[in-house]
């Protein structure tokens, strides 16, 4: 959908109140889930991060398509670069 370009997908590890601690190619980051709030979010689930905001929940298989078009753009604009390694 749209918003696969919006942000980056994340998936949770552990949930305090509001924030998740969620984890992406090895990078972890707090993200805030007000925007989310009224969603049953578990730990495993995917998300899709947007300057610290979590906006969306994705099915498992739609992370991966994101992230490996991710995988694509970083390699084109970047090859062999040190930057396109550190997400694989």
């Amino acid at each position: 959908g749209a918003s696969m370009c919006l942000g980056i997908p994340m998936r949770v590890v552990s949930i305090d109140g509001l924030i998740a601690r969620c984890e992406a190619k090895g990078v972890q980051r707090d993200v805030n889930l007000l925007l989310l709030m009224h969603e049953a979010l578990a730990v495993g689930d995917y998300l899709v991060v947007h300057l610290g905001q979590a906006i969306d929940r994705l099915p498992p298989e739609q992370a991966a398509d994101a992230w490996s078009i991710y995988d694509a753009i970083l390699a084109a604009y970047y090859p062999g670069t040190r930057l396109a390694r550190r997400w694989h």
